[in-house]
């Protein structure tokens, strides 16, 4: 029997990445897939986003392996949005079992990341959103019974700081590390008062992985181009991975296998924060 069963997950930043990557594995050990995803482009983003027609490739993908799905269109930094979107979750499939927030952006780089606007976007996206994801959640995973699991993407920046230069002070820099530190508080909270009900709250926390965040002209024309001897270095040497290796942690984290493992920071970082 394939792991996730008969049990439907709910993915945000699923169009493209690592939460399609997410999607894909899950749909694969036979659950039901809800992928929320802006599919549009955020004005402090310079890199180009995801779009109307990756939600749609995404959602044809997961059909094809024999799952039911559910697209929609979704901004998690409108609250009224999430809350419109899990309803519209349970209502499709009765219920939530697993809960992925992924959505994640990197107003960093680029001519707008001074702009404070960088700020808000990125704090609204990765911070705000995920709080108002696990708040939509909580109430049916409490009253259905039945446990669950919900995975946060972190980042090796939820534990440490990685400006080199002062122009890295900058409002998007600062928001995305804010908000990857502040994530930590809200899967810690979360897993303290929903272990007593079955669910299991962690977060893994990637290192470089090879997606459109990084992958791009812009990050390393105003990022690592200049950046000094050992930043961001692993003790494995290597440089970023594709999201299939985050993948693989998360399913982990989300399956039966890790059914005691909770409030956690699983690192998939080939060792960057040992050094």
């Amino acid at each position: 029997m394939r792991r996730f069963e008969g049990k439907t997950a709910i993915i945000t930043g699923g169009a493209r990445g690592q939460g399609r990557s997410h999607a894909l594995r899950l749909a694969k050990e036979g659950a039901n897939v809800a992928i929320l995803d802006i599919a549009d482009q955020i004005d402090t983003v310079v890199y180009p986003m995801s779009t109307p027609e990756d939600l749609a490739k995404t959602e044809q993908e997961l059909k094809e392996l024999g799952a039911e799905v559910l697209a929609i269109q979704c901004d998690v930094r409108d609250q009224a949005a999430v809350e419109a979107a899990v309803a519209a979750t349970e209502e499709r499939f009765g219920g939530i079992d697993i809960v992925l927030a992924n959505a994640g952006i990197m107003a960093s780089y680029g001519e707008r990341k001074h702009d404070i606007q960088a700020w808000h976007d990125s704090v609204a996206t990765m911070l705000n959103g995920v709080y108002y994801l696990l708040r939509a959640v909580t109430p049916g995973l409490i009253e259905r019974g039945r446990g669950g699991a919900i995975c946060i993407t972190g980042s090796t920046s939820s534990f440490r700081g990685v400006a080199y230069k002062t122009e890295m002070l900058n409002p998007g820099q600062m928001g995305y590390g804010a908000a990857k530190h502040g994530i930590l508080a809200l899967m810690r909270n979360f897993a303290m008062v929903l272990g007593k009900h079955g669910v299991r709250v962690n977060t893994v926390i990637p290192a470089g992985v090879r997606t459109k965040m990084i992958d791009n002209e812009f990050f390393g024309a105003d990022l690592s181009d200049d950046a000094p001897g050992g930043w961001m270095a692993n003790v494995m040497d290597h440089g970023p991975v594709e999201p299939e290796e985050i993948t693989n942690a998360v399913t982990w984290l989300c399956s039966d296998e890790a059914r005691f493992v909770t409030g956690q920071t699983l690192a998939v970082d080939m060792g960057t924060l040992l050094v």
